[in-house]
């Protein structure tokens, strides 16, 4: 207990750290970054205000909010019927596309990435809307996946029930699957929260970054030229993008 006890403040070191320096002067924050806030260096909650209105943090907050809400709904959604047909439809198409979704897990994402924006702006994809069909597509195999392993313990004869209940195949999936899947729908909800949420390479080679910017992309914003860093409004920031997933988690 002792040992995990202190391990765990090392991992919970770095957060407290950022939150500390977030109320924080910018000069105080470079000369005594591991300080306690006091009167002499104390700012308030400026480096949060300058952050949300000088830099546009709120909106990329906004943008987030919908980018990520509307990728793991649109997956948890596609990913439990396709894990549904695969389990109750058996024949060699619904194998080889499991083992395409599971394939997909294993190939990383810099092997596709150009490619992938090139196609992403010919198909008018570049877009919060757009993104979201891109998130579903490297979503899919670990959904799958978690989704087919559950689905598989499940007793067919509850559905037969139900369809001999007078049930049709969507009455099925949404009042009897559904309920049992909740646990895994909200283990995979949790992990692609968390993925969607805190990525920062796909939305930079997608969006417009002129007119669409996620909380990991305006952060990189408070760097200035010739090295010029706003360090109160960036630990503000990160503890504006931290705060939310810890939330929900």
């Amino acid at each position: 207990t002792i040992f995990f006890t202190i391990l765990g403040l090392i991992y919970i070191a770095p957060i407290i750290i950022v939150l500390l320096n977030s109320f924080k002067k910018k000069s105080f924050i470079n000369l005594e970054p591991f300080k306690l806030p006091s009167a002499k260096n104390f700012i308030g909650l400026d480096n949060y205000t300058t952050a949300l209105d000088q830099y546009g943090l709120l909106k990329a907050v906004g943008w987030t909010v919908f980018i990520t809400v509307g990728s793991v709904i649109v997956i948890l959604i596609c990913t439990s019927m396709c894990a549904w047909a695969i389990t109750r439809v058996k024949n060699k198409f619904t194998n080889a596309f499991y083992l395409l979704c599971v394939f997909s897990m294993v190939v990383p994402f810099q092997m596709v990435m150009f490619t992938l924006s090139l196609i992403a702006d010919r198909l008018k994809l570049n877009t919060p809307w757009g993104i979201i069909i891109i998130y579903l597509g490297f979503g899919a195999g670990l959904a799958v996946f978690m989704f087919t392993g559950f689905v598989k313990g499940i007793p067919l004869e509850i559905e037969e029930a139900a369809l001999i209940d007078g049930c049709n195949p969507l009455q099925v999936f949404f009042k009897i699957l559904i309920p049992i899947l909740k646990p895994t729908i909200i283990s995979t909800a949790i992990l692609q929260l968390m993925w969607v949420w805190n990525d920062y390479l796909l939305p930079t080679l997608v969006l417009d970054i002129k007119k669409y910017r996620t909380i990991p992309m305006a952060v990189q914003y408070f760097r200035g030229s010739f090295g010029h860093v706003q360090m109160g409004p960036m630990m503000a920031s990160i503890m504006i993008d931290i705060i939310p997933i810890v939330i929900v988690y």
